[in-house]
């Protein structure tokens, strides 16, 4: 058994997300800063071999014509670097807005600490792809 990681991958951080073993539900774990790169990736395989991680889906943003820009780029040539687990793209377009919408349902305050919609966007990123 094992779990799926899901990233959201920024210019400065990068949320990450945990499965359940049975793959139903999305838990947000931690985000780390993505500078310097060496240390992020260490940082992601070391949670990934921690969670019994098999799979990581990586959020790629996408522009609304289903063209992939300069962001999108950044997050294929990122996830090019993580080895040793099966690595899945997911369309990530508007998960953003989502996570904050999320956030402010629940009365949480996140003006002062995006760290919080990254995670939660890195949720967003893992159920729309569990629940394919």
């Amino acid at each position: 058994m094992y779990k799926i990681m899901a990233l959201d991958v920024g210019t400065k951080r990068i949320g990450i997300a945990l499965s359940d073993f049975l793959h139903v539900i999305a838990i947000a774990h931690s985000t780390i800063p993505r500078q310097p790169e060496a240390k992020a990736l260490e940082e992601i395989t070391k949670i990934a071999k921690e969670n019994h991680v098999e799979k990581i889906v990586v959020g790629l943003p996408k522009n609304m014509d289903d063209s992939i820009g300069f962001q999108g780029q950044d997050c294929i040539n990122f996830s090019q670097k993580i080895v040793g687990f099966d690595i899945i793209m997911e369309d990530e377009r508007l998960t953003s807005e989502e996570a904050e919408e999320r956030l402010r349902a629940r009365k949480v305050d996140f003006r002062k600490n995006k760290g919080l919609v990254d995670m939660e966007s890195a949720c967003v990123i893992l159920e729309q792809y569990l629940g394919r």
